[in-house]
């Protein structure tokens, strides 16, 4: 499935939770529709902040290092 389509349907039950409430299916597919969303999310972000530089005063780059 792609992001668009997950993010669409997850709409869909948002809307229908919102005026008439969801079957026990809807809210379990809902609930995975949302950890498919917020899995992406994360990569993307873990994605970007691997090739983020930090460019110091003195004109140096620095990698950004994950805490632990």
């Amino acid at each position: 499935m792609k992001m668009d389509e997950v993010v669409a349907r997850i709409n869909v039950l948002a809307r229908k939770a919102k005026n008439e409430g969801l079957t026990e299916e809807e809210t379990a597919e809902r609930d995975k529709l949302r950890r498919i969303y917020i899995d992406s999310v994360k990569a993307n972000l873990v994605g970007q902040l691997d090739n983020t530089y930090i460019l110091r005063p003195d004109g140096t780059k620095e990698k950004v290092q994950r805490k632990k």
